[in-house]
């Protein structure tokens, strides 16, 4: 599983979200969330941005390029 499939995952599941919520406030699919999760697939670069404002983490955390969540301004 990569990195960005776990970090996903995690970030859901520490703000008590299930896949439906994530799918429904993201304007996705169900099926096309949890591919995000499992690593089936790897979102476009505007559900990425999507997905760290939603989480309120930086691309570099979600894409494993950084371990701090914490966006720079």
């Amino acid at each position: 599983m990569s990195i960005f499939a776990v970090r996903l995952k995690e970030c859901r599941k520490n703000i008590g979200k299930t896949q439906l919520e994530m799918a429904y406030d993201l304007g996705l699919t169900e099926r096309g969330y949890q591919n995000y999760e499992i690593g089936n697939y790897e979102p476009k670069m505007g559900t990425l941005n999507k997905l760290a404002d939603y989480f309120d983490v930086s691309i570099d955390y979600l894409t494993g390029r950084s371990e701090n969540p914490k966006r720079q301004p």
